[in-house]
Parts: C-alpha cells; structure tokens; sequence
C-alpha cells in the first residue's frame, strides 16, 4: 500500500548534515576543552544529540503525523538554540572574545554554507571538513566562535522548515490528521445531497390518525432503553408500532 506522504531521506536534507557537523564538532569539543561528566559537558553533548536525532525523527514521523514531524523539528530547533548559549557562555565566561556577525572570521564561516549547495559533495562526510580549519583548530576560542556561526546557519534553516511544515500541516495534515479530514469532507457531502444517516429511519404515518410518528424511546418497563415509532398526537392518540 502506497504511504499518504513520503517520509524519511532525511540524510539529504541540509539542516540534518550541517546538524551533523555541530553534533561532531560539540562532542569533541567538550572532549578536548571541557571537564568530562560534568553538568555543562552532557549537556552540551546532549543538546547537540537532541538537534542532530529529532530531524531524523521528524523525518521520519512525516508519513503518519505532520503534527508530530512538527514536533520533532520545534525540538530540534530549540535543542540547538540551547547550544548557542552554551557557546556564548563558554566564551563569555573565560573572558574570551565573540567573532561579531559582520566580522571577517564570521562571514568566512557563513561562507562555507552559503557556497555549499551540492548534497552530492556532503555524501562521504566532507561538510565536516569544510569547516575544519576553524572547529579543528587548538584554539578554544576560534572553534567556538565557528560553532556558533554554524549552529546560526542551522537555525536558519530549521526556521525555514519548520515555516514550511506548518503550511502543509495547515494544507493537508498527515496520516493522522487526514482521516478526519476525509471524514469532515464525507459529512459534508451526505448533507449536501440529503443522505444524511439521521434520515435513513424515516418516520412512517400513524395507521390509526394519519398524523407523523416520531422515534421514541422506552423510559421503564421490560423494554426499557428500546426506541419504537410513537404517534405525534399522543396523549388522544396512543398508538405505538415497532421499528
């Protein structure tokens, strides 16, 4: 059976690669320059997981639900923003300088991905080493400066994708949500061509004054709770008659 939408390929989707290369990066990064097992180096580690993990989810959570892909990417999105303030923290922190947005250092990091448009050049892993010559460096410094620039292209992009998941949410839903589209759209047709499943039971004439019977249903007795026909001109006429 075909799927409603497609779902996976996530491997080849931008913010999945470049989430990739923050989530490598963070890892040897705090390795390198931060105590291990501490609170700010799981958490670091964690977050960056948590951005690179939930796009794959996502991802693949878009065949059955949009609102659950949705989800999954808002968390990705804020998983990296956490990040970025760690970042800035580390920096701030040890008295260390932050790279301003239109510095030289800044905008030959945004370069790198403004430039790299090709998914077949990201195939065998080498998005990472394009940046290497900053997030490799021994210089704690310049590879936090990068990371944040990385993590700011990233988010760009998340934002991107989240803005067009939330159209075709609105558009069309998923696996989940279809279903009760279809159901509002039958509804809908069933009133406008008067076949509505209420009027299947159509109230016949009393046998004995002619007036409209109307579905009743027994209040007490050993019938109770089993609806017959009832005459409309009750109490003068009683007449009943079984469904």
């Amino acid at each position: 059976m075909a799927k409603i939408r497609p779902s996976g390929g996530y491997r080849e989707l931008r913010s999945f690669q470049i989430a990739t290369v923050i989530y490598d990066a963070t890892y040897w990064f705090c390795e390198r320059f931060l105590e291990p097992r501490t609170r700010m180096s799981d958490q670091m580690v964690q977050a960056a997981r948590s951005g690179r993990q939930n796009i794959a989810g996502g991802s693949r959570a878009s065949a059955t639900s949009s609102q659950t892909e949705l989800r999954l990417v808002n968390v990705a999105r804020s998983s990296l923003e956490e990040l970025l303030l760690d970042y800035e923290d580390y920096l701030r922190h040890r008295r260390l300088p932050q790279w301003g947005p239109e510095s030289p250092e800044a905008l030959a990091v945004r370069r790198v991905g403004k430039n790299d448009s090709d998914p077949s050049d990201r195939a065998d892993g080498s998005q990472y080493a394009q940046y290497a010559r900053w997030i490799d460096q021994p210089d704690p410094a310049m590879r936090a400066n990068a990371l944040i620039c990385i993590i700011n292209q990233a988010n760009d992009l998340l934002d991107r994708q989240i803005e067009a998941l939330e159209k075709a949410f609105i558009a069309e839903g998923g696996y989940s949500e279809q279903p009760h589209a279809v159901q509002g759209q039958r509804r809908a047709s069933d009133q406008s061509d008067g076949s509505d499943k209420s009027d299947k039971k159509k109230a016949p004439a009393c046998p004995q004054c002619g007036k409209p019977m109307a579905l009743r249903t027994a209040q007490k007795g050993k019938n109770s709770g089993k609806q017959f026909w009832g005459c409309t001109g009750y109490p003068e006429c009683k007449k009943i008659a079984e469904i």
